[in-house]
């Protein structure tokens, strides 16, 4: 029997996902900054970047919260599939 246990992340991969999204999200505001427009067409674009970035973070949190509930059912049923197999006796007589 095997029981799946959930891989973890690395230090050294969350630390690269951190700096990949700093990254991207300094990039962005930089641009945003020198953008040779109007301030509200800035201003619009600091906003939709904002609600980019949160709406990300709930998507990203939904997803793991799936993943952790599927995870839980998926041991639950392994664990009454071994208990039945624990239980069943081949060569029991049948009444």
């Amino acid at each position: 029997m095997t029981t799946d246990t959930p891989s973890k992340n690395t230090t050294a991969f969350f630390a690269m996902a951190g700096v990949s999204f700093g990254t991207a999200l300094l990039t962005m505001l930089v641009a945003i900054l020198y953008l040779p427009a109007e301030p509200w067409v800035r201003a619009f674009l600091a906003l939709g970047t904002l609600f980019l970035t949160t709406s990300t973070f709930t998507l990203a949190k939904c997803v793991r919260d799936a993943q952790e509930s599927q995870s839980v059912v998926h041991r639950l049923d392994q664990a009454r599939v071994d208990r039945l197999l624990a239980e069943h006796d081949p060569f029991r007589a049948v009444s």
